[in-house]
């Protein structure tokens, strides 16, 4: 890549023990790169994901689970939100972060479902990662309340 007048070129974090020279040579381009760091990125989300989900046993306790979780999720890292919004953009764009985006959410909802039924599980991730991203962007963060009563009625047996 040529260096341009006053542009920095992107810098490959090394893991620990490692140089940014025995990377380069482990990746053989950019997108095996990005692909590896977004399949690690997914597999962390979907362990936030198991250690809120995994205590529940009641259907309360699995409601609370996903407001824990929403909140965990919008109050984390920036980078993760950054991670998850790069991702979702070059899946937008790129069947092959499509694919690794679609076994992602499978994940998720494959979490969700021992506690909700499928049809609700696609609607709780959505509203899961809307409620992320709205909380974690806006000025005056929605409370807690605001989410747990958002998911109480999106998972509530219907009357």
């Amino acid at each position: 890549m040529r260096d341009l007048p006053n542009q920095r070129r992107p810098r490959i974090e090394s893991a620990p023990g490692s140089s940014e020279g025995a990377q380069r040579q482990h990746f053989s381009g950019i997108d095996e790169l990005l692909k590896e760091a977004f399949t690690r990125f997914a597999d962390q989300i979907v362990a936030v994901f198991e250690c809120h989900l995994g205590r529940a046993e009641t259907p309360e306790q699995a409601r609370e689970a996903v407001t824990d979780l929403v909140h965990a999720l919008s109050e984390g890292p920036r980078r993760d939100l950054v991670l998850a919004h790069e991702l979702y953009t070059l899946a937008a764009r790129r069947a092959e972060y499509r694919e690794l985006t679609q076994a992602w959410m499978r994940r998720r909802r494959l979490l969700l479902e021992q506690h909700f039924d499928p049809v609700t599980v696609r609607q709780l991730d959505a509203l899961i990662a809307g409620l992320t991203l709205h909380r974690s962007l806006d000025g005056e963060p929605h409370s807690r309340e605001l989410t747990r009563l958002a998911v109480t009625r999106l998972t509530a047996a219907p009357s």
